[in-house]
């Protein structure tokens, strides 16, 4: 890794200084609110951000936890040990990598100054760009549609040891450096390098260590993932339920089981992602972008826009040019 950008994340945080002057234990509100202790990626990610990066915190036990999010851990010099589901024990060295789903629970063993690791924080509608480049099922896709389950299924870590693997190295890399130095189009090119990085990954899977509980039907939630994907302007869970051989109700259930959400806040939330990606990417109006992700009543827009983001449409553009 550069050394500037070694040297940068090396920086104690204002966190680790309490631990260094004798706190003993993390500060959870900086986590979550709830008595649980499941990591709240709202409070983690700027509002309408789909990723971003942290240090691992040092110098102390990190107790077990989850996420409500999906956690890459990158280890960019030393090491550190992870204890998952209260058994299993994965020690991640430098260039390793750690992918978690949001039903993993686990904890990691006190790290020292020189054990600097990275946890990107990743929404699952981050992804969207990585499905479209990855055509093929394969372990690590099916690892993304597990993500998205809230009931448990499927594996809960991938664990791979690729720090030999150059592109690999250098896709994680770029990464880092374009949030840390808050990159112009970050997320259209974040967006692509993921794509990039896990095509690689696929050339790798010899190299992989995971867990794997019991498989929910993992083709029928790629199927509704991917007619979302094409269908997001406008698809419905009737044609849907049709294509798929399924009752309305039923399919209703199964994509609120699986996902945590409905079939129309699915489609809201790829709507509202493509909106946001066209505002930053093309010339279009607002009005053209609410047409051609499938509204035609721009004051709802505008005010389902603005519950997600933040801000106006008109504004979302400015603060991103």
């Amino acid at each position: 890794m550069q050394q500037e950008l070694l040297e940068r994340l090396r920086q104690i945080t204002p966190e680790e200084r309490e631990i260094l002057a004798g706190k003993q234990e993390i500060e959870k509100s900086i986590y979550t609110r709830s008595r649980e202790f499941v990591i709240d990626g709202k409070r983690m990610l700027a509002k309408g951000k789909l990723i971003d990066i942290r240090t691992h915190t040092r110098f102390v036990h990190f107790p077990r936890h989850s996420h409500d999010y999906i956690e890459i851990i990158y280890m960019c010099s030393g090491a550190t040990t992870h204890i998952i589901n209260g058994t299993q024990r994965v020690t991640l060295n430098k260039g390793d990598l750690l992918f978690l789903n949001r039903n993993a629970v686990h904890e990691i063993c006190p790290a020292g100054e020189d054990d600097i690791a990275v946890n990107f924080i990743v929404l699952p509608e981050f992804f969207d760009k990585t499905f479209e480049m990855m055509e093929d099922e394969n372990v690590i896709r099916d690892f993304i549609v597990d993500s998205l389950r809230q009931s448990g299924g499927g594996r809960e870590y991938i664990y791979f040891q690729v720090a030999d693997v150059l592109p690999v190295q250098n896709l994680i890399e770029n990464m880092i450096w374009s949030l840390v130095h808050k990159q112009g189009n970050v997320r259209n090119i974040n967006q692509t390098t993921m794509g990039l990085l896990m095509l690689q990954l696929t050339n790798y899977i010899d190299r992989i260590q995971g867990s794997t509980q019991r498989q929910y039907e993992q083709n029928e939630m790629l199927t509704v993932l991917g007619y979302v994907e094409e269908h997001y302007r406008e698809g419905t869970l009737t044609e849907l339920a049709e294509l798929m051989n399924q009752s309305v109700t039923g399919l209703s259930r199964f994509i609120k089981k699986n996902s945590g959400l409905n079939f129309q806040q699915l489609l809201k939330q790829k709507r509202l992602n493509q909106a946001a990606f066209l505002l930053t990417t093309t010339r279009l109006t607002v009005e053209e972008i609410i047409l051609a992700v499938g509204y035609d009543n721009t004051s709802y827009f505008h005010r389902i826009f603005r519950e997600r983001y933040g801000v106006t449409p008109k504004k979302y553009r400015d603060e991103r040019k």
